[in-house]
């Protein structure tokens, strides 16, 4: 049964937004059943408007440590948005993985810039493409796109999830199959920290609404058929894509991943190693192999 050492503070039933909760630990947050993920949302309903929601939570988890991550797509901006109105000077970490488009850099600047209490902060890797290329050929993002995001998305976003308690992030539940069961507040196993997601039940039209209403800046790739962003070599336009429209079929073209490896199940890197711990040697961590 897996445990996790450090204790988050989150509420069964309060009457008041700014009341202290109990530390709880991880079994006791999921509701008594350690591998139950999900949390209770104490006096709000998990169908509240995502700005509702958004201030709820920065109140609720006032005094916590609190952060927001994005790549700097339309969701990640809009939360962004959510997040100063409701007055928090919270760190949006970013994980600058040497290979964003210049429209990204670009975007961060005009965010800093408009949410000056805000603070961002890049805990990208430190592997430049050059020492990756040394060390795993001139295209890994081509050849094990599974170890490439490993290396400059997951294990950095780990060392960045250190000491974090409530992890705000902009996924929405029909982004993909694999986020379908996504709840506001849930508990992230690989992490080990409080997972917070207001926009889970909104549609990419909603968020587009949030972004025009409030004349927020957003990557300008979105207006040239890009619905996601990611990395340059991995994130291709989708033809007929609007900026109120979401499709991942842009992001590694002409293979099955369609995730990172920081949201959901353990990513194939880290499972090949847990396997091989365990001694099986079936594992095969090559694009499309069978072994995981």
């Amino acid at each position: 049964m897996p445990t996790l050492a450090r204790a988050v503070s989150l509420p069964v039933v309060e009457s008041r937004l700014t009341e202290p909760a109990p530390a709880l630990s991880p079994a006791e947050v999921a509701g008594g059943d350690p591998m139950h993920s999900s949390a209770p949302l104490a006096g709000m309903s998990p169908d509240a408007a995502a700005p509702v929601l958004t201030e709820w939570a920065v109140n609720r988890f006032a005094g916590q440590r609190m952060v927001i991550t994005t790549a700097f797509g339309m969701e990640g901006c809009a939360l962004i948005d959510m997040v100063a109105r409701a007055g928090a000077a919270m760190e949006i970490i970013y994980l600058d993985t040497h290979f964003f488009f210049e429209e990204t850099h670009r975007l961060r600047e005009k965010l800093a810039e408009r949410y000056p209490k805000l603070h961002f902060v890049n805990r990208g890797t430190s592997l430049t493409p050059e020492q990756q290329e040394a060390q795993h050929g001139e295209a890994l993002w081509r050849d094990n796109p599974d170890l490439c995001c490993h290396l400059r998305k997951v294990e950095p976003m780990r060392q960045a999830m250190m000491g974090v308690d409530v992890w705000f992030t902009g996924l929405r539940r029909s982004q993909s199959p694999t986020r379908a069961n996504l709840q506001v507040l849930e508990w992230d196993w690989k992490f080990g920290v409080l997972k917070f997601s207001p926009m889970a039940s909104w549609s990419r039209t909603d968020v587009w609404e949030y972004i025009q209403e409030h004349d927020i800046p957003y990557n300008e790739l979105h207006d040239r058929e890009y619905p996601t962003v990611g990395c340059t070599h991995c994130t291709m336009p989708v033809p007929g894509s609007r900026p109120d429209s979401y499709s991942r079929d842009g992001r590694w073209a002409g293979t099955n991943k369609t995730e990172c490896g920081l949201h959901g199940a353990a990513d194939k890197i880290e499972a090949a190693n847990r396997d091989r711990g365990a001694g099986r040697a079936d594992v095969d961590v090559r694009p499309g192999g069978g072994g995981i």
